[in-house]
């Protein structure tokens, strides 16, 4: 089919931008580090027909493997919405050493014991509470920084404690701004406590990357409404966002990709090298900026918040 077709020259594009893009630099920690989650994007059931209801909604997910350091996403698969986020994590390409960042909806006993097994670590928030006993109580407990404790558990439930044999870490983080109380699990136990709350506050950046995919590229509306046409257009859209990134990095460092994307909109029928294109522009935007910054007398700063946790 089509479709496939497309997935291979976005996962073609995803190599090549992960590759040219150099990552965060005085990053926290020397490790891949990944997000993964999911984003549900609604359909009509009487227009497409071949989709199932979901709690009485129908339409398609894509799943997709963030890389946090480069803000490129190294894996994306397109299914029905009825299929639970978990059912997906065994066809994540999982590397030695690297980070796997989940959300609660991801707290499958079995799928983490197979990510250990390959070598690679995960972060992952309690989704309901879990069966253990208390093998190591590490004692820790630092207001300042929110960690309330840290200790080694074994998982004692039925299903559990079969599906993951092996220790676990336990850290508890209480978040002062939201006043809430978050459990994380890992199977790393180098890594400070602190490290390990914060590596899952990074998990934000694939749902900032969902929102700006949905912002400004068309993934919310369609133009045919076959399974293939609406799997195309949402691998047409990775693709744009990879080829716009490569240019970024290529071309206009000083840009945002979001500013990139605009210039590339706006000039289609301008006949001119794209890199002269871009460099005339982004002395426009610095100007801007900069009389924006003048007349606020401030900046805007993006924060990864613990939201919508």
């Amino acid at each position: 089919m089509f479709d496939s077709l497309f997935e291979e020259y976005a996962l073609k594009l995803i190599s090549i931008a992960r590759e040219k893009r150099t990552g965060l630099k005085d990053f926290f920690i020397s490790n891949n580090v990944y997000a993964f989650d999911s984003t549900t994007i609604s359909l009509c059931l009487s227009v497409f027909w071949w989709t199932k209801l979901h709690h009485g909604k129908s339409g398609v997910k894509v799943h997709t493997l963030f890389d946090v350091k480069n803000s490129i996403p190294s894996f994306a698969i397109i299914t029905g919405a009825e299929i639970h986020d978990s059912q997906v994590m065994d066809q994540i390409p999982y590397e030695v050493d690297s980070f796997y960042i989940f959300d609660r909806a991801y707290m499958d006993t079995k799928q983490l014991y197979a990510i250990d097994k390959v070598g690679a670590f995960f972060v992952v928030r309690e989704k309901q509470r879990m069966v253990y006993e208390v093998v190591e109580d590490k004692r820790y407990n630092n207001p300042k920084t929110g960690v309330m404790s840290d200790t080694l558990i074994k998982l004692t439930g039925q299903k559990t404690k079969k599906q993951y044999s092996k220790p676990l870490r336990r850290i508890v983080f209480y978040d002062k701004e939201k006043n809430r109380t978050f459990v994380f699990y890992t199977n790393n136990i180098e890594v400070s406590a602190e490290d390990v709350a914060l590596l899952y506050k990074y998990r934000w950046s694939v749902e900032l990357f969902f929102k700006w995919m949905k912002q400004h590229l068309r993934i919310k509306e369609f133009y045919g409404t076959t399974e293939n046409a609406v799997k195309i257009q949402v691998y047409a859209a990775i693709t744009t966002y990879c080829l716009v990134s490569i240019i970024e990095t290529e071309m206009a460092e000083e840009m945002t990709t979001y500013e990139v994307l605009r210039v590339l909109s706006t000039s289609l029928l301008i006949k001119m090298p794209l890199r002269q294109l871009l460099s005339s522009c982004q002395e426009e935007l610095l100007l801007e900026n900069k009389r924006e910054i003048i007349n606020t007398n401030k900046y805007i700063q993006l924060e990864i918040p613990f939201d919508e946790w």
